[in-house]
């Protein structure tokens, strides 16, 4: 992959989608639903030396959170079901006293796909070391640049929903998803 003359780069929420899919767990899981929540606002820095990346950076916000769909479970879930997922996920990540999550990696190692970024997730006021493997794909004028990470809620002192005395929970790991098109030449 190689860069444009620009010494950065910038991605954000109208170049792609930052997705999170969580799980269900305890004795009553059957009866949850697996979620895809979307995180709108995001930008992504990438800063270049030559044609290599030497640091990278992505700040989300916490208040973008958007329900997508939710899988399984009873019953389909609902426009106001949706609403109260959204509520309990900003109310479990403590939107508003944290408003940002972010991830700053300054070692880029080049692999056969892509790039692993190995840097510092910070969730809350937790920092935590995280490694993220990031493809890339060439498709002739754009880079599609993607990549899937579990999170595992519990070590940034995030306490994951539940509900009936604990028998229906979201699982402690969630996978972040990323995928965002960059043209060659912008």
């Amino acid at each position: 992959m190689t860069r444009n003359d620009a010494a950065e780069w910038s991605l954000d929420g109208s170049d792609g989608d930052l997705l999170i899919h969580t799980d269900v767990a305890g004795p009553a899981a059957a009866m949850g639903h697996r979620l895809t929540l979307a995180m709108r606002n995001w930008r992504a820095t990438t800063r270049w030396d030559a044609n290599e990346p030497v640091a990278a950076e992505l700040a989300v916000e916490v208040g973008s959170l958007h329900v997508v769909r939710g899988e399984g479970g009873v019953t389909p879930l609902s426009a106001p079901e949706k609403i109260l997922v959204r509520s309990n996920a900003l109310r479990s990540l403590d939107a508003k006293r944290y408003p940002r999550i972010t991830f700053v990696t300054n070692d880029i190692e080049k692999t056969d796909t892509g790039y692993r970024l190995t840097g510092t997730l910070t969730i809350q006021d937790t920092s935590r070391a995280q490694v993220v493997d990031l493809r890339t794909d060439d498709q002739g004028g754009n880079w599609w640049l993607s990549s899937e990470t579990t999170v595992r809620q519990t070590e940034f002192g995030i306490k994951p929903y539940s509900q009936l005395l604990g028998s229906l929970k979201v699982a402690d790991d969630v996978v972040v998803a990323f995928g965002a098109k960059r043209a060659k030449n912008s």
